[in-house]
């Protein structure tokens, strides 16, 4: 029995881009984006839409997707998750190596295939099963000198094309159109896009057609969702949406937008939304209220949101790490152990350093999802080979990481017998050591803080017994996706990292104000 809740936005907070939802049963699933972060395409699952619990990850090994060379913003772009006939699947663009292909499991928490390529240009790959099961490909592209959206039937075991691409539709007039999801109800077939580019022109369009062939007539009300020209509104960059049916006859659309620390800036990276979706009398829809979303809105729940937990610590499951937390590309599984037993983790760095443009850093970080947070940890560092004079040390830290061109962290090293904290920020191409000072108590760990607002991070350390001391700080907009040198996507992380020597890590925390 359903009962008219409010709920906060986003349901997904911090970096959970381009989502996509699809229900099996009682239960919606969702995945999102994920570029060049390991592991990649994350999955939760929900009963109730605005509670969303970890499930598991499509890319768990390299054996899918090699992104040793992908660069910042890169790898696996826009998923697209269906469920058809006790099988699931996922489409997706590996932007750097394979281009669109195709993935399935029976078990939503996997393991999942290897990919299958699709011979079809363009990225943001969608699947649509029609009633009689044929599966229906459809992405952004140029056929011929067309450019919108492309349609194909497929294979989606095999991901061999059984006919040929179409073109099906260029959208309304906006630029880029993308992210297509075609959809059949009510006698139609509904094909919904994003438009405007995933920024602060976003929106979101639909078209209908009797054929999934078209052609399309337009909505007579779109962009069914946009806040382009809601300046001042706390979300921005509504768009790139999904939806689906919650098996009592209500409509739901899941989407990303941004909340920006200020005047187009935003650092959280784009975020996942819900909104119920609204029929009219003619068989068209919009999304939220009349196309805008809220921080808080209303809907028909089956069950309350729960309250955002203040503190995060990770678990420590078998075998494995916490899933909140992430690397970067491929990296090696064995630079990376934790400690049950004192909640710990030690981390064998390796020579690549977080501004390694294509490299995998021993890093381990979880999504900065709120702007007032802190993130916290005991750090000790140990040897790890000697030299004729000498044993190398390396640096072991905490950062706050954009990508390898935006990073700021706090770490030790230690030289001639004493122990150094320091601060280093990486802005576009300009790398320096901000600040520094001397640790007096060799042996003992030392606790890092970075505290972030809506302005700054601030580094701060703390030895055994003493007060914590602000060694320095950095602008949020020195991470902030509209401050990049290139076209990024991605968001922070707060996270542990190791260069050359071996960090031991204990008493992580992350909290939210």
């Amino acid at each position: 029995m359903t009962t008219l809740e409010r709920y906060r936005n986003p349901v997904l907070r911090g970096f959970y881009p381009d989502p996509s939802i699809c229900r099996a049963g009682d239960r919606f699933y969702l995945v999102n984006s994920s570029f060049e972060f390991f592991p990649g395409l994350p999955i939760h699952s929900s009963r109730n839409l605005v509670d969303w619990d970890w499930v598991g990850y499509v890319y768990t090994r390299k054996s899918q997707f090699d992104l040793t060379e992908a660069g910042s913003s890169r790898g696996l772009f826009a998923p697209t998750l269906r469920f058809h006939d006790g099988m699931f699947y996922l489409c997706v663009t590996d932007v750097s190596v394979l281009g669109n292909c195709i993935l399935h499991s029976r078990d939503i928490g996997g393991p999942w295939s290897d990919p299958m390529p699709v011979a079809q240009a363009g990225i943001d790959p969608s699947l649509f099963f029609d009633d009689d099961g044929t599966a229906y490909f459809c992405t952004n592209a140029t056929v011929g000198s067309q450019q919108g959206i492309a349609l194909s039937v497929v294979d989606p075991m095999t991901g061999k094309l059984r006919s040929s691409i179409r073109h099906i539709c260029g959208g309304s007039g906006g630029r880029y159109p993308e992210a297509p999801h075609l959809y059949r109800t009510r006698g139609k077939y509904y094909l919904m896009l994003a438009e405007g580019g995933t920024e602060y022109g976003h929106m979101e369009t639909l078209f209908r057609s009797d054929s999934p062939w078209g052609p399309y007539e337009p909505c007579p009300v779109n962009p069914i969702l946009s806040h382009r020209n809601l300046g001042s509104h706390p979300i921005q960059g509504t768009g790139h949406a999904d939806i689906c049916e919650d098996g009592q006859g209500n409509w739901w659309a899941v989407c990303l937008g941004i909340r920006p620390i200020g005047p187009l800036l935003h650092n959280l990276g784009r975020e996942t939304f819900l909104a119920p979706v609204h029929w009219d009398g003619e068989g068209w829809f919009t999304i939220g209220d009349n196309g805008t979303l809220s921080l808080e809105m209303e809907g028909s729940l089956d069950e309350p949101q729960r309250p955002i937990p203040a503190i995060w610590e990770p678990s420590f499951p078998a075998d494995s790490l916490d899933p909140e937390w992430n690397s970067i590309r491929n990296p090696a599984p064995w630079r990376f152990t934790s400690f049950p037993a004192v909640r710990g983790y030690r981390i064998q760095g390796s020579q690549e350093t977080l501004s390694d443009p294509t490299g995998s850093p021993a890093f381990l970080g979880r999504r900065q999802d709120e702007m007032q947070c802190r993130f916290q940890v005991a750090v000790k560092l140990v040897g790890t080979r000697q030299t004729e004079t000498s044993l190398v040390f390396g640096e072991a830290g905490i950062a706050a990481y954009y990508n390898d061109s935006y990073h700021y962290e706090i770490y030790i090293t230690q030289r001639d017998a004493c122990l150094y904290v320091h601060l280093r920020r990486r802005i576009h191409d300009m790398e320096a050591e901000m600040a520094s000072a001397v640790i007096l108590n060799l042996g003992d760990p030392v606790s890092l803080r970075i505290v972030a607002d809506r302005s700054r991070y601030t580094f701060a350390y703390r030895e055994t017994t003493k007060d914590w001391k602000i060694l320095g700080s950095g602008l949020t907009a020195g991470l902030c996706s509209e401050g990049t040198h290139q076209m990024s996507f991605t968001g922070v992380y707060l996270g542990l990292y190791a260069v050359e020597g071996i960090g031991e890590f204990t008493d992580c925390l992350y909290s939210r104000e």
